[in-house]
């Protein structure tokens, strides 16, 4: 790669900071959030919300992109780079000033992609990948999969304690971020580089810290903080739009490589992805509630879930806002990531993922600049990229399976287990029939 000379790359820093000014001026979340009154009046009366978004003026944001465009004359991957960041922002300014309205659903469409778009492969839809978890889990019984007493119910302080012990291991004490409980975060936990949030009231698990740490803190506060480093482009320590997708599927793999990730946690990716489809196809608000209550979340849960599909778009439906697949759209495309830069013998690559918040068509832009000394490498990394010995050997390992044919391994054994008796029952010690009798139940 050819170097970039000192003038472009003052070009460069300024174009990116005006990018940062234009993500910093846009809230998306917040720009479509609802009144707490329309879940009391619903789950009461059961009349639809109509939700009423404030104005939000997004001129100072397009007046900053349009300044970064015009300095971002060169050719080089950089300056690829953040024209696709300015194109991104311009298309979640045109979102924001669309709320309400079936244009919406494209504006989102083109920022997270909805489930029936074809990945690179030309043949997988995220849409199968949620159709396939939810039927691999649909008679799946989640209480015998733990042995009792193994996990700890937790309060919401009990949780947030439990969770602020674990990330002094983590992070520098200046860095460390706080732990509070709040009344208006939606998801159960949400992450910047300085706090992370808990849902006042929600229930937790002693798996939940684990699950927790790894998604929120070692990866969404993370890099955030990695991000800070990298003075010359602050857009780097930003949450977008163009980061979304790769973030969470980041933070995804990072439960499931740690063992961090349960059945039910899948369930409930799976099903915000079908949801969406079903919006798509034409479910309005009260549908995609009765989705939701039927897989056994409760009233409240099931509104909580339906409104995180129907936010932004219309009521009637037709017109979702698709974020919430870009947690399994983003595992795909990080797994097959990880996957082919083993291959490659370059995993050295998985660690510019931690330079601050990106995606991965960014990495051979943020490669240049960290090999002219350009970007710092990133201060804070999961030990599962500090130590890369077991995530090779075991992308090495899933890369032959894939070349294995397993529908002739899945019929020999099922075969072979058909008619083997459950035991279940006898999987805890306190089950054992000291006289020798055999137990019948």
């Amino acid at each position: 790669m050819e170097k970039i000379s000192a003038p472009q790359y003052a070009k460069l820093v300024k174009a990116g900071k005006h990018l940062d000014a234009a993500a910093k001026s846009m809230r998306v979340l917040t720009s479509i959030e609802w009144a707490a009154s329309h879940k009391t009046r619903f789950l009461k009366t059961g009349r639809l919300p109509q939700p009423v978004y404030a104005k939000v003026d997004v001129s100072a944001a397009r007046n900053h992109i349009a300044d970064a465009k015009r300095l971002l004359d060169g050719d080089d991957v950089v300056s690829a780079w953040l024209k696709r960041i300015g194109e991104t922002l311009g298309v979640t300014a045109s979102m924001i000033q669309a709320r309400g309205t079936s244009a919406f659903f494209d504006h989102s469409a083109a920022l997270y992609g909805q489930p029936t778009r074809v990945m690179l492969d030309r043949q997988t839809r995220v849409l199968d990948l949620a159709k396939h978890m939810d039927e691999a889990l649909l008679d799946l019984d989640f209480d015998r999969l733990v042995v009792e007493g193994v996990e700890q119910s937790l309060s919401d302080s009990q949780f947030a304690r439990a969770l602020r012990s674990r990330l002094s291991n983590h992070f520098h004490a200046d860095d460390v971020p706080s732990v509070e409980i709040s009344a208006t975060v939606s998801a159960k936990a949400a992450a910047s580089s300085t706090r992370i949030r808990v849902r006042q009231g929600a229930e937790f698990t002693s798996r939940d810290v684990d699950q927790l740490l790894q998604h929120e803190a070692l990866i969404h506060t993370a890099t955030a903080l990695n991000g800070k480093i990298q003075k010359d482009f602050p857009i780097l320590a930003r949450s977008h739009p163009g980061t979304t997708e790769i973030q969470e599927g980041l933070a995804v793999f990072a439960e499931i490589i740690t063992g961090a990730m349960d059945p039910r946690r899948f369930k409930r990716l799976s099903g915000r992805v079908l949801a969406i489809q079903m919006a798509v196809d034409g479910a309005d608000f009260k549908d995609v509630y009765d989705f939701f209550v039927d897989r056994i979340d409760g009233p409240s849960q099931a509104y909580d879930n339906a409104r995180r599909v129907m936010r932004g778009g219309l009521i009637e439906g037709g017109a979702p806002f698709t974020k919430d697949m870009v947690y399994l759209n983003g595992l795909l495309r990080v797994h097959n990531f990880m996957r082919t830069v083993v291959r490659m013998n370059r995993a050295d690559l998985i660690r510019m993922l931690f330079v601050g918040k990106m995606d991965i068509e960014d990495v051979p832009a943020l490669s240049q600049l960290a090999y002219q000394k350009r970007l710092a490498g990133p201060k804070y990394m999961p030990p599962w990229v500090s130590d890369l010995r077991f995530l090779v050997s075991y992308m090495a390992y899933s890369g032959f399976l894939n070349r294995m044919k397993m529908p002739g391994f899945q019929a020999y054994y099922e075969q072979e287990l058909t008619d083997v008796p459950s035991v279940w029952s006898l999987m805890r010690h306190d089950r054992i029939d000291q006289s020798g009798e055999d137990i019948i139940e």
